[in-house]
């Protein structure tokens, strides 16, 4: 019994050392690339350390304007909505964990229908929308529209949360003379607190990573985020591979941030609505 436990330990590590190995290589070659001068990117045989080491990639990404307003253009976005989307789930997901009314079910159904959407289908209808509304190339835009994709998650997500709270919570307070809205933000949502954070780090994710409709709903290099920048280094005739990839680098820093920071009440976040007591 023993060796078979101590065989599936192994088995198990090594199948992890593995699985890390292929997840990561990409990631390690990415940066092998930044490094390297864009003349070595294609030599053959490949170098994974080169010998010309250099920063210039990162450099002219650092120091040039118009590079720098992507990242901006990406925090603005991804901040906001962010905090949206957190605010918005909130107040719903405690609705529907909280109160009984009618087409309710049809509403859950609606959100999680939006869920299996594929974002590509809605890019023609969300372009003439959001030109309606005058908020083409605009911050509005491109937040409402990321919210449309990052909101139902996080609905069903809080949802979840909330209905392992119980009930007495909101009726202690309601017998001490609080209301409803008394009991959501001075006792459910501190306590709710790892599950916010997973909702907040996964919308973040979302919205920075976005490209389909950044690239769709803006128009100037002023509003364009990250995923934009990225592919405007390819040329016509040459490709930036070394600044792809030194952006490529600097815009995965802000999510590994996040997730190393939070990662134990991300986790938890993810798996404490799974259960419902």
């Amino acid at each position: 019994m023993q060796r078979r436990r101590l065989s599936t330990k192994i088995g198990v590590i090594v199948g992890l050392c593995i699985g890390a190995v292929f997840a990561g290589f990409p990631v390690v070659w990415m940066l092998s690339t930044s490094l390297k001068p864009n003349s070595e990117v294609f030599q053959v045989p490949p170098r994974l350390i080169t010998e010309n080491l250099s920063f210039d990639a990162y450099w002219k990404i650092l120091t040039d304007p118009t590079q720098l307003r992507f990242f901006l253009n990406s925090y603005i976005v991804a901040l906001w909505v962010t905090a949206l989307t957190l605010l918005a789930g909130i107040l719903a997901g405690y609705g529907f964990s909280r109160y009984e009314f009618r087409l309710k079910r049809f509403i859950n159904v609606a959100i999680v229908s939006v869920q299996a959407v594929p974002p590509i289908t809605g890019v023609i209808p969300y372009f003439g929308l959001v030109v309606a509304l005058g908020l083409y190339n605009t911050y509005g835009g491109l937040v409402l529209t990321h919210m449309v994709f990052t909101l139902p998650y996080a609905i069903i997500m809080t949802t979840a949360y909330f209905n392992t709270l119980p009930r007495e919570l909101d009726e202690s307070v309601k017998v001490d003379g609080g209301s409803g809205w008394t009991a959501l933000w001075r006792i459910l949502v501190p306590i709710s607190v790892p599950g916010l954070i997973a909702v907040g780090v996964y919308t973040f994710m979302i919205s920075w990573n976005e490209y389909l409709f950044a690239l769709t709903l803006t128009r100037t290099d002023d509003m364009r985020t990250v995923p934009i920048g990225i592919q405007l280094l390819m040329g016509q005739h040459s490709y930036e591979w070394n600044q792809m990839m030194a952006m490529s680098i600097l815009g995965s820093i802000p999510v590994l941030i996040l997730f190393l920071l939070f990662q134990r009440r991300f986790i938890g976040g993810l798996t404490s609505g799974a259960v419902k007591n």
